[in-house]
C-alpha cells in the first residue's frame, strides 16, 4: 500500500535536493531507499509520512568533509526515516566459474564424498 507512494515521493522530491554533497549522493541514496521500501512495508510508510528527502540528504551529509562510503550514506538515510534502523551489506567475490556456480546452488552440498567401502 506504502511501497508505490514511498517511490513516488522519493522520486519526485530528487529534484528539491540542494547541495553540492547532497546533489552528488541523491541518485544513490533514492535508489537504495526505494529498494528498502520494496524490502518492507513499514519503511515504506515512514518515508511516506515522514521528512522531505531534502532534510534527509541533509542528514546524510551532516558533518562529511572528504569522502563517506555508500554504506554509511544508505545506514544515515534510513535513520533519518526510521531511526533504530539499520543496513546489513554483504559482498562476496568470485575468482572463478565454479564459485559463481555454487551461489546460484546455495543449497547443494560441497565437499569430497568418499566410499569408506574402498579401505575395505
Amino acid at each position: 500500500m506504502y511501497t508505490e507512494q514511498a517511490i513516488q515521493k522519493l522520486e519526485q522530491e530528487k529534484k528539491s535536493v540542494t547541495g553540492n554533497k547532497e546533489k552528488a549522493m541523491v541518485g544513490e541514496v533514492v535508489k537504495a531507499l526505494c529498494e528498502f521500501c520494496r524490502q518492507n512495508e513499514e519503511f515504506s510508510q515512514a518515508v511516506v509520512q515522514g521528512g522531505t528527502l531534502a532534510d534527509c540528504m541533509k542528514a546524510v551529509a551532516k558533518g562529511v568533509t572528504d569522502a563517506l562510503s555508500d554504506l554509511e550514506a544508505y545506514k544515515r538515510a534510513v535513520q533519518f526515516y526510521f531511526g533504530g534502523a539499520t543496513v546489513q551489506f554483504v559482498m562476496k567475490i568470485s575468482l572463478t566459474p565454479e564459485e559463481t556456480e555454487e551461489e546460484r546452488e546455495p543449497n547443494r552440498e560441497r565437499g569430497l564424498l568418499i566410499n569408506l567401502d574402498e579401505f575395505l
